[in-house]
């Protein structure tokens, strides 16, 4: 009965060991994280870039239509763009890519 437990923990260690992914797996799984993340990181900076662009024009026209209290603009507009910028350096610090 010992032999029978000894064989039949063998082969399920076999069975488990062989439905692992590979070497060259992995790597291409790396591969398209790494590329996905690339393309978040982009869209985050572009995103951050059209905030900046946007915000800007609205802070003219309030400036040009006399309002005297737009330092909140500013700040709101600013920090947006900021959190965007950092979103995409946070995701490469937090995925190590």
């Amino acid at each position: 009965m010992r032999y029978f437990y000894l064989i039949l923990a063998y082969c399920l260690a076999a069975s488990t060991a062989s439905a692992q992914p590979g070497i060259k797996e992995m790597q291409q799984a790396q591969q398209n994280l790494r590329s996905t993340f690339f393309s978040a990181f982009d869209l985050s900076l572009v995103i951050a870039g059209i905030f900046g662009i946007v915000g800007a024009l609205r802070i003219y026209k309030n400036v040009q239509m006399g309002k005297e209290r737009f330092t909140a603009d500013v700040s709101a507009w600013f920090f947006a763009a900021l959190f965007m910028t950092l979103a995409g350096v946070f995701l490469r610090a937090i995925f190590g890519i």
